[in-house]
C-alpha cells in the first residue's frame, strides 16, 4: 500500500529521490564558486576591454602634437595603466565578495615600511651593479647634464614615473592574476609561469637578448619571493621603482633598452656587453645576476620563513 502523501512522477521515478541539480563542475568548483580559470579570464577580458577604450583616448588626447613632452605622456600611461588593472581587480573583488586587499596591495601599508625598505634595497642593488661595472672599465659618470633646481625636478619626476612603473607592472604580474592563479595550480607554479611571461614580454625591448631576459625572469622570481615572505607587494613595488631612477636617472643608463630625457648626468656605458649589458643597459649585465643572488638572501634574512606563516595580506 503506498503513502498517501507520494508525489505522481509521469516519468515513473520518484522527483523526491533525484537530486537537485548543481553548478555545472565545468564553471564552478566543489564550494560552488567560480573557477579560478575563469576568474582570471574573465578580470583579462575586463583590462583588454578597458585598455581598448582609453587607448583610443590616449590617442586622441595624449599625442606630442598636443604640446605635452614625451615624459609626461608616458607618466600618464603608467597611471592610466596601473588605474585599469588595479580597477579590475576592484571589479573582481566585489563579483568575489572578498577584500581588494588581498590581492596584493593593501592600501593600510601604502608607502610603509616594507615599501621603504624595498626601496632601499634597490638604491643600494643598482649602485652595487653599477659599482662593479665600473670597476671593471665598463661605466663612467662623465659631467652632469642638468644643474641647480632641474636636478632636484627631474629627481622628482623620475621618482613618481617609477613609483607608478612599480605598481602598474607588480600588480600586473603579482596581483590579482598571481592570486587567483595560484588558487588553481599552487603559488609557485603560478608564480614561474608568470615570471617567464614577464621576462619575454621584455624581449620586445631594444636591445633585449636572451641573457637579459633571463636576469628579468629572475627578477621577477625575486619579487614573487617578497610578496611570500612579506604577505603583500609593497617591498616588491618600492625595490622595483628605485632600481629603476637608480639606472634611468641617478646613473643615467638605459633602463630595459629605454633612455629618457632628464638624467643627471651625460654617462656612457662602455665594453662588452656581457660587462656592460649593451644598449638594454646594466641589467643585461653579468652581474645582474651576482646583484640579484645577494638581493635573494637579504630578502630570505629580513623576512624569515618561520613569521610567513604568521603574515596575512592586510584587506583594507
Amino acid at each position: 500500500m503506498e503513502s498517501g502523501n507520494s508525489a505522481y512522477d509521469p516519468t515513473g521515478q520518484s522527483a523526491l529521490s533525484a537530486p537537485p541539480p548543481g553548478p555545472s563542475p565545468l564553471f564552478f568548483n566543489e564550494h560552488g564558486l567560480l573557477r579560478a580559470g575563469w576568474r582570471l579570464l574573465v578580470y583579462l577580458l575586463l583590462v583588454v576591454v578597458g585598455g581598448a577604450i582609453i587607448m583610443m583616448g590616449l590617442r586622441f588626447f595624449l599625442t606630442p602634437k598636443r604640446g605635452l613632452p614625451t615624459e609626461m605622456i608616458v607618466l600618464a600611461q603608467e597611471v592610466v595603466g596601473f588605474a585599469l588593472v588595479y580597477g579590475a581587480a576592484l571589479v573582481m573583488s566585489r563579483l568575489e565578495r572578498r577584500p581588494a586587499g588581498v590581492y596584493g596591495l593593501p592600501m593600510s601599508e601604502a608607502l610603509g615600511s616594507k615599501f621603504w625598505l624595498g626601496f632601499l634595497f634597490g638604491v643600494l642593488e643598482v649602485s652595487l651593479l653599477i659599482g662593479l661595472i665600473t670597476a671593471f672599465g665598463g661605466y663612467s659618470f662623465g659631467s652632469l647634464a642638468l644643474e641647480g633646481s632641474e636636478i632636484v625636478q627631474w629627481g622628482l619626476f623620475h621618482l613618481l614615473l617609477f613609483f607608478f612603473v612599480g605598481l602598474f607592472e607588480e600588480f600586473l604580474f603579482r596581483g590579482y592574476m598571481q592570486y587567483t592563479l595560484a588558487e588553481g595550480i599552487g603559488f609557485w607554479p603560478a608564480a614561474v609561469l608568470l615570471s617567464v611571461v614577464f621576462g619575454g614580454l621584455h624581449l620586445g625591448n631594444p636591445g633585449e637578448g636572451w641573457v637579459g631576459a633571463a636576469g628579468v625572469v629572475m627578477v621577477a622570481i625575486l619579487f614573487c619571493l617578497t610578496l611570500k615572505r612579506t604577505g603583500n607587494l609593497w617591498y616588491a613595488v618600492g625595490l622595483h621603482a628605485s632600481f629603476d631612477w637608480g639606472e634611468t636617472y641617478l646613473y643615467s643608463v638605459p633602463n630595459s633598452g629605454t633612455t629618457m630625457e632628464g638624467s643627471l648626468s651625460h654617462a656612457v656605458l662602455h665594453g662588452p656587453k656581457w660587462l656592460t649589458g649593451g644598449t638594454v643597459g646594466p641589467e643585461g649585465s653579468v652581474f645582474c645576476f651576482l646583484t640579484m643572488a645577494l638581493q635573494f638572501l637579504v630578502v630570505l634574512w629580513l623576512f624569515p620563513k618561520k613569521d610567513a606563516a604568521n603574515t596575512t595580506p592586510s584587506q583594507n
